[in-house]
């Protein structure tokens, strides 16, 4: 992911003091505490245990190290100093220095933001400014060791070593809850409204003291999120002996502050462990306390991070499965782990949250999610979400289908209620048409395909050139072939829920639109390349080059791209002259080794020839061989990426995580399938990793996997058995999944002769 299309900051800014607001949380009764869902018995398994949330943490998967639970708001976690691209997250395992512990985190973007609400403890003589990383000892700033440093899902601990302070952090939805242990009485906590993660810069912030014990302000920022707020209360567990508030570096007298770059110091004159809570709001301080109040009303440190543990454990039992090494045990799970971070919630306890127009809604009806990376997540993320967590998808359609109310189109990539416009095409379409074809509950399908419709006729972004002309010149927008392609798949997914709808003009028109790839393919090249507006091809042409934000694509080449239309894949194989000329030159795929040059995107990693598993546009090519009739051909690749390109260390993804998506491939792998087309409800066979797996679908629903003579040499998939009868298919249907069952799978060290081969079990793109 990298830099969006345009950013249209906005300067609206809510005033006034909090002190009422704040103090009438804890005066009236309707602020009870509400208990938070408690998982049920059958999870005796501790599956955090198999979690290591320091994969990806180094190398490029930019992943996110701290505490929090399953879609939560607050994602509390270290901050180191900003050292390039890997640090997008705040935090990379090569660092050894924490500038402070921030309530909002990415996970696994290109692009850097949030790091809301910076807190640090810290003994001795106060320092106003964070330091530099040659000298952090100049501020605040501590070095820190990976030795005294641990964490698991739902908690993260680490001594400071400047200060001798032992950090400890854990989390509810939208509350962090920190513990600080100090050497003796001369501490203080630092916190420090001014800092952020990547592009994140304040525009104006705000603190003040409640009470003797609470703080209360609030945030503005830009950046890639171009008018982000974020509104705080902070409750500590001893009473402030000493408030000092600053601007920049300078103290400024008084109880209350604004400014660009606020700050308050708060000392302590204790020498038990400190305790702070502190809730996050997309709406006012008032609803933070709220949110605390309910979601932590008490100080038990360890039972919230024993109730974290629980809501992972839950969440990670969603999946079973048993393989032959612990390292495949540690490296699924803490996929499965990654992919929950986000959708994050993006609402208050009391169904309040702040919309794409900057206005508050309030809606108890569902709960408001974002975060949305649909660009990569569309492609298996949501599609997993569907069999293991379809409760919550409901949610992320109905806060898709809200942001098109608000701001007149579905969402792109939208960040704390902005739309940052960021990735090619309008993907929140097979997101939504997956959830509608599959008969997700609390759906409304017809405000999905009203919302699709009016998606497509807004004026930016290459579609009045898709509606005038069929296609997006290449003279006229950079990308162009990339938003075409992208088009071509949304309008696909538009299809076929105005065919599931009955509304037959829809159907025709989206469905003429989805053909539209065609205009990009070049038949003497054999590629899918830039057009002009005069119809005449883009010259130069290298298939090969990928010149990042100044060419046809994104983040690829025309190597990568010509492949990239999972909605027809027969329609894509007639193009390339039939199945065996398809198949050709799929194979070639593999093996062509050529440069992309030198102005590559840094995206592009984890190549096989020119297949790239580590970023997005690859993902769905090495399915595509259960098209044919060679689907052995997938198990041999997908088989050495799963081996070569995931393992259990810091660097062990193969490019940036993407909010789950790179994490979703390899769960999707292992089991043994990969949703191609993302709304067909079809998942194309590849070659199962794990020995078993259990799937729960419902409360008590279960899909097993029992994967037979599996080996380091048996990859390929010999026969299959589905509830007792003998299944030769390339593919599965979710169908299949959500009703429960068993699948049956012989492995062999060759390819078989029999399954697959018929042409009437190949995968196809029409829906089964």
């Amino acid at each position: 992911m990298r830099t969006p299309y345009a950013h249209r900051a906005t300067k609206t800014r809510s005033h006034g003091a909090l002190t009422l607001l704040i103090l009438s949380c804890f005066l009236f009764t309707q602020c009870h505490p509400e208990k938070e869902k408690t998982p049920g018995a059958e999870d005796t398994v501790a599956y955090t245990q198999f979690v290591d949330p320091y994969i990806g943490s180094g190398g490029h998967g930019h992943v996110f190290v701290g505490a929090n639970v399953p879609f939560g708001a607050v994602q509390l976690g270290p901050v180191n100093f900003a050292r390039g691209w890997d640090w997008c997250s705040g935090y990379h395992y090569s660092d050894s220095i924490v500038v402070g512990f921030s309530h909002t985190h990415l996970s696994g973007t290109g692009i850097g933001d949030l790091g809301d609400i910076l807190v640090i403890p810290a003994m001795g003589e106060v320092k106003y400014t964070k330091g530099t990383p040659e000298a952090p000892e100049s501020g605040y700033a501590s070095k820190y060791t990976h030795a005294n440093e641990k964490v698991k899902p739902g908690y993260y601990s680490v001594k400071l070593s400047r200060y001798n302070i032992n950090v400890e952090l854990t989390a509810s939805e939208r509350v962090g809850f920190h513990r600080y242990t100090f050497p003796g009485k001369n501490g203080h906590i630092v916190i420090d409204l001014g800092e952020g993660i990547g592009w994140d810069s304040p525009v104006e912030t705000h603190v003040e003291q409640v009470n003797d014990s609470t703080l209360a302000g609030y945030r503005y920022s830009k950046g890639w999120a171009p008018d982000q707020r974020v509104f705080f209360t902070a409750i500590f567990s001893t009473p402030i002996s000493q408030l000092v508030l600053a601007k920049g570096d300078t103290v400024v007298n008084g109880k209350t502050l604004t400014g660009k770059r606020t700050k308050a110091v708060i000392k302590l004159d204790t020498e038990k462990p400190v305790l702070v809570k502190i809730g996050i709001s997309p709406v006012s301080a008032q609803n933070a306390a709220l949110n605390i109040r309910q979601e932590i009303p008490h100080w038990n440190f360890d039972a919230v991070v024993e109730n974290a543990d629980r809501l992972w454990n839950h969440a990670l039992g969603a999946i079973q499965v048993h393989t032959k090494t612990k390292s495949q045990q540690r490296i699924f799970y803490t996929a499965l782990y990654h992919t929950m971070i986000a959708p994050s919630i993006f609402n208050d306890v009391n169904g309040d949250y702040r919309g794409s127009d900057k206005q508050v809604h309030h809606d108890t009806s569902f709960t408001n999610l974002t975060t949305f990376s649909l660009w990569d997540t569309y492609r298996a993320t949501h599609q997993l979400h569907t069999i293991i967590n379809p409760d919550r998808v409901g949610d992320m359609i109905n806060s898709m289908l809200k942001i098109q109310e608000q701001q007149g189109k579905l969402p792109i990539w939208h960040l704390w209620g902005n739309e940052t416009n960021t990735m090619p095409g309008n993907s929140s379409f097979p997101v939504i048409a997956d959830a509608v074809l599959k008969g997700i509950a609390n759906v409304d399908e017809k405000k999905a395909l009203e919302a699709m419709m009016a998606s497509t006729q807004v004026n930016e972004r290459g579609l009045p050139f898709v509606n005038q002309l069929g296609y997006i010149p290449a003279d006229s927008i950079v990308e162009s072939v990339a938003l075409g392609l992208e088009y071509s798949i949304n309008d696909w997914c538009a299809a076929q829920v105005a065919r599931k709808l009955g509304d037959e003009k829809q159907y025709q028109y989206f469905i003429k639109r989805a053909g539209n790839y065609k205009q990009y393919f070049d038949p003497k090249t054999r590629f899918m390349r830039g057009k002009m507006a005069n119809g005449a091809w883009r010259t130069p042409f290298s298939p090969v080059s990928a010149k990042h934000m100044k060419d046809d694509f994104c983040e690829g080449n025309a190597w990568q791209y010509t492949w990239l239309v999972p909605q027809d894949v027969e329609g894509l194989m007639q193009l390339l002259g039939g199945e065996k000329a398809f198949v050709e030159k799929l194979d070639s795929l593999f093996v062509v080794n050529e440069s992309m040059g030198e102005e590559a995107s840094a995206d592009i990693t984890g190549l096989i020839g020119q297949y790239a598993i580590g970023n997005e546009p690859s993902h769905h090519i090495a399915y595509l061989y259960g098209y044919t009739g060679s689907p052995w051909k997938t198990a041999k690749t997908v088989r050495n990426v799963l081996d070569q390109f995931y393992h259990d260390a810091p660097d062990g993804i193969p490019g940036n995580e993407d909010v789950g998506q790179m994490s979703a491939w390899y769960i999707f792998s292992s089991l043994g399938f990969y949703p191609v087309n993302p709304a067909n409800g079809m998942y194309v066979f590849g070659s199962p990793a794990v020995d078993r797996a259990r799937i729960r679908v419902s409360d008590n629903t279960y899909f097993d996997i029992e994967v037979e003579n599996n080996a380091a040499e048996n990859i390929y998939i010999q026969r299959m058995v589905l509830n007792g009868s003998p299944y030769t298919k390339t593919y599965l249907t979710h169908s299949d999944i959500v009703k429960g069952g068993r699948l049956e799978i012989q492995m062999g060290p060759s390819p078989s002769k029999e399954w697959g081969t018929n042409k009437d079990d190949h995968a196809r793109s029409t829906q089964p």
